[in-house]
């Protein structure tokens, strides 16, 4: 007879340590890694609310481009899997109210060109393309009895359009013929008088395609009402469209050829998007901007109106009470009251607003950041991530949240990221000032580490609690980071984002080096080693800062301006440029464009090494700026380089180009801050 043999239990421990795979060690963020990161986003409840549509975006980095897909997860979290394979993307997941199909948009080879409406029975089979528009698909909205499709469809191109000449040579483009007043978009190109968007109503079973109203103006926007008997939508019958931009909200029936009722007048500033019918189709939301001249920091506002105009519009009183801009707007069940997400110092969490008196309630407490929200039954999901991990699909139970997709769970296991806190400080003249410090990876505490200033764009955006690839990228490679949402931002009231107003490079550049002072008095920022850069208005006020103080020992200023009234006519902002700035020829406005225009008219004050960047074809920030900027501190004789990427615009989108702009920033920083 055998004895048992008694195994003590630190040797059985042992043992299996010996055996079980060894976990590998983290590693801080590489470019690499950041090309591998997914971008998830729109998610969709199913009508059922059983299952999430989501859009996934990844990097191809052999074919050196992005391509987008649509998955499929449970909203219970116990499935998820990529439902489409195409050659070209898909996007736009939207489920038929019936929940029999789920259509889709994408630019797939099939009998016509351009991006068309495709279905994906839920019985199962392939997907199928269901329309063959000639024009450019810009939205759609399924009908709430799933038959019909309301479509916003651009007229089409004819020089895109047109075929090759004779015997297979290239064809001579026709001469670009201007007569708007604003003719210039970033990623659009130029605007051309004659060519204009339209709702459409699409009938399914025919494939019928018809306008809904016979108006010779852009329209945007289309929701149903609840019935589905009308439609509202956003148009501008202005005698020149360009020159006001706010239009108004329009309501029809919902059959080809009706006569469009206006709900709105234009001194409501009504914006493009999408509004909100109540439960009970009696009321609208939606939301305002703010007057023209202050058209660069506005918020959006939260208003109703009758759906049938029998009662003016009216902005609801507890959203203005927040003094801060508003989105995402959703009728509660019973119609009392609006959710809505609120942008607020560094966060965008969600509140309820009453719409017949009584404070704004907020339903998740800061830090938070959420987005593309929404809501079928029990099935309520929104995007949301924070300072460590990207954004994936979450439920919504009451005030908490809940994962249901991990599209970036793996990749960031293997990730040791820098930690990110908030930091307050006083301006030199103004309030107190909010930003975010991240510090470097395995950053000891009461040291001193190199150090970068990162200056968001807009002006009227803000730093906040989501993942930022760049700042943790610096931040592993031994920078402490600064985001700082000077005055200017959003989030912080009227107030805050209009104290720039006609008056760029003065409050912010006091707000940012109050940053850079605190974070050096914190201990964390050595002062003989700062850097500083951004993209858009970033670079504008890198420009500004290293004009106005020597201490940086490098910038990076991307897409940013120079000479400012050499702008005026080249870029997409004329309307700002006269509202708010004025015409140049106005004696007043042109000593504010020379006021404004200090870093390239005093460029002979700028010692620190900068490297330029911008997007060869930016309609938004033309790289004319960088290059002025470029010309000034070369004929100085201070180190610099420029940068142009070949076809870009304002958003370097090339995979590789954005591994290089990377790649430069970090060997920049290297020579002239470590070196």
């Amino acid at each position: 007879m055998m004895r048992s043999l008694r195994i003590p239990a630190l040797a059985l421990a042992l043992s299996a340590a010996a055996t079980a795979p060894a976990q590998p060690a983290k590693h801080p963020l590489r470019i690499e890694d950041i090309q591998r990161i997914r971008d998830v986003r729109d998610p969709r409840c199913s009508p059922d609310g059983r299952s999430v549509a989501y859009v996934v975006s990844s990097i191809d980095v052999k074919e050196d481009k992005s391509a987008s897909h649509i998955w499929l997860a449970g909203f219970d979290g116990k499935s998820d899997r990529q439902i489409t394979f195409g050659a070209e993307s898909e996007s736009q997941p939207r489920w038929s109210p019936d929940g029999k199909y789920l259509a889709f948009t994408s630019s797939r080879p099939g009998p016509a060109k351009g991006s068309q409406i495709w279905l994906l029975d839920q019985q199962g089979g392939e997907a199928f393309q269901l329309t063959d528009l000639k024009g450019r698909l810009q939205g759609y909205e399924w009908s709430p009895d799933s038959k019909r499709f309301a479509l916003v469809v651009g007229d089409p191109d004819p020089e895109a359009d047109a075929e090759p000449a004779a015997g297979g040579k290239p064809r001579v483009p026709k001469p670009i013929v201007i007569d708007r007043y604003k003719f210039k978009q970033d990623g659009q190109g130029y605007l051309l008088s004659g060519r204009h968007s339209y709702v459409y109503l699409f009938d399914i079973a025919t494939k019928k395609l018809e306008r809904l109203t016979t108006s010779a103006a852009d329209e945007a926007s289309p929701a149903w009402s609840p019935d589905g008997s009308k439609i509202a939508f956003f148009s501008n019958l202005a005698k020149d469209p360009d020159r006001e931009e706010a239009g108004q909200i329009f309501v029809a029936d919902s059959k080809p050829g009706s006569a469009a009722k206006a709900l709105t007048t234009p001194a409501n500033l009504a914006t493009r998007s999408r509004v909100e019918w109540s439960p009970d189709g009696l009321r609208i939301a939606y939301l305002e901007t703010d007057e023209q001249k202050y058209g660069a920091y506005s918020m959006s506002h939260l208003a109703t109106v009758a759906s049938d105009g029998s009662k003016p519009s009216a902005r609801v009183v507890a959203a203005e009470a927040l003094d801060r801009g508003v989105s995402g707007m959703r009728f509660t069940a019973d119609g009392k009251a609006i959710d809505v997400l609120v942008t607020d110092d560094r966060s965008v969490y969600p509140s309820r607003v009453p719409l017949e008196g009584g404070a704004a309630q907020r339903l998740m407490a800061p830090p938070i950041v959420l987005s593309n929200w929404d809501k079928q039954g029990a099935c309520f999901v929104a995007l949301a991530g924070g300072d460590d991990q990207p954004a994936e699909v979450k439920a919504i139970d009451g005030a908490t949240l809940r994962q249901i997709t991990h599209q970036n769970d793996a990749l960031f296991a293997e990730l040791e990221l820098g930690k990110t806190g908030e930091v307050s400080f006083k301006s030199a003249t103004g309030p107190e000032v909010h930003g975010l410090l991240t510090k470097p990876v395995g950053y000891v505490e009461g040291t001193k580490a190199p150090f970068l200033l990162r200056i968001h764009g807009g002006p009227n955006g803000q730093d906040q609690h989501s993942f930022a690839a760049e700042r943790q990228l610096f931040a592993a490679n031994g920078y402490a980071v600064l985001a700082v949402n000077y005055r200017g931002s959003s989030g912080r009231g009227a107030k805050f984002s209009r104290a720039i107003w006609s008056d760029w490079g003065h409050f912010e550049v006091e707000d940012l080096l109050a940053g850079v002072d605190h974070v050096v008095k914190m201990g964390v920022a050595d002062p003989a080693r700062l850097g500083v850069g951004g993209w858009s208005y970033g670079g504008i006020l890198t420009d500004y800062l290293i004009a106005t103080d020597n201490r940086f020992k490098a910038a990076t200023s991307g897409a940013g301006t120079a000479f400012t009234v050499a702008f005026y006519g080249t870029d997409q902002y004329i309307i700002q440029y006269d509202y708010e700035v004025g015409p140049p020829w106005n004696p007043k406005a042109w000593e504010t464009y020379q006021k404004i225009s200090y870093p390239f008219l005093h460029a002979d004050r700028i010692k620190t090494p900068t490297l330029f960047l911008g997007g060869e074809k930016d309609f938004n920030v033309p790289v004319q700026g960088s290059q002025q900027m470029y010309q000034a501190l070369r004929s100085l004789g201070v180190d610099t380089q420029l940068i142009i990427y070949p076809n870009e615009n304002h958003g370097i989108a090339r995979p590789s180009y954005v591994k290089d702009r990377y790649e430069r920033y970090l060997a920049w920083y290297q020579k002239y801050i470590k070196g």
